[in-house]
């Protein structure tokens, strides 16, 4: 067995493997061991990420609010995604690279799914790609894995169900709980080899933890999952405005830029940049 393969995902820089493979997140489970996931939408970011030791790069169709400006997550395209996968993939070396399906890509067909999946590994440049929805895409999840293409499966809060669901609403209380648990187990037996949950309470998603044999994610979902993923711009204090409950902020980003933009800003008017430091 080669170190890439004994390597944990996660661990000092010696123990890291290589290349983050689906396997290491399998052993990380095994092993009662913690990984890491960060939306990245640029070949800068995705290389920041990825030389901390961040194992999980997810190309989230969060790009629609965060990168495009758009209320939701609806409006993005699969042409708009598979820009933002391709830069990810340019940027990382050790990372695996997940990218998410967008609203209105798979939801006609099993046959829809499977073209979608195809191209984000084709043209994005992305290892797996990420579904929405409960047991119903069971058979999606079947197709696109049988194709080639691995799958992590999203349950929960689904921000492409935003309409249906009425709002960011936790999900998975009361006998909702046992829905959430019969969806986990149904697309991991159809080969999903990671199940990602949002905004479930956290002694419900221990439960699907438990209740699974492949690793999972939370975001909102307690320290009982597997890995953790959080929006990067909510991670560093890019985004204004209130935040969700389960964002912890490791930075203030948006002071440090406003700082520095307003700083050459004044440096410009006042003709002190450039000096004849920045001259030829």
């Amino acid at each position: 067995m080669t170190h890439e393969e004994n390597a944990p995902a996660s661990g000092t820089p010696s123990e890291r493997p290589a290349k983050v493979r689906i396997h290491h997140l399998a052993r990380a489970k095994e092993e009662g061991r913690k990984f890491t996931m960060l939306t990245a939408y640029d070949a800068l970011m995705a290389e920041v990420f990825d030389a901390a030791g961040i194992d999980t790069l997810l190309v989230g169709d969060s790009a629609a609010n965060n990168m495009m400006g758009h209320a939701t997550t609806l409006p993005i395209t699969v042409d708009e995604m598979l820009v933002f996968s391709r830069s990810v993939a340019a940027g990382a070396q050790r990372a695996l690279v997940v990218c998410d399906l967008p609203f209105g890509s798979y939801e006609e067909s099993v046959e829809q799914a499977v073209r979608t999946g195809v191209r984000f590994m084709k043209e994005g440049g992305a290892h797996a790609v990420k579904i929405e929805g409960g047991a119903y895409y069971a058979d999606h999840v079947r197709a696109l894995v049988n194709a080639g293409v691995p799958v992590i499966a999203h349950i929960g809060f689904t921000p492409q169900s935003e309409h249906a669901l009425g709002g960011y609403r936790v999900q998975g209380r009361g006998d909702a709980a046992t829905a959430l648990i019969d969806d986990a187990r149904a697309l991991e037996a159809a080969g999903a080899f990671c199940v990602l949950m949002e905004m479930v309470p956290a002694e419900v998603a221990a439960e699907v933890d438990a209740a699974l044999d492949v690793p999972t994610i939370g975001i909102g979902a307690g320290s009982a999952t597997t890995g953790q993923v959080l929006v990067w711009q909510d991670m560093l204090g890019l985004r204004r405005g209130r935040l969700p409950r389960f964002v912890k902020q490791y930075a203030d980003l948006r002071s440090v830029v406003h700082d520095a933009a307003t700083a050459y800003r004044e440096d410009v008017v006042s003709g002190a940049f450039p000096a004849q430091g920045q001259s030829f």
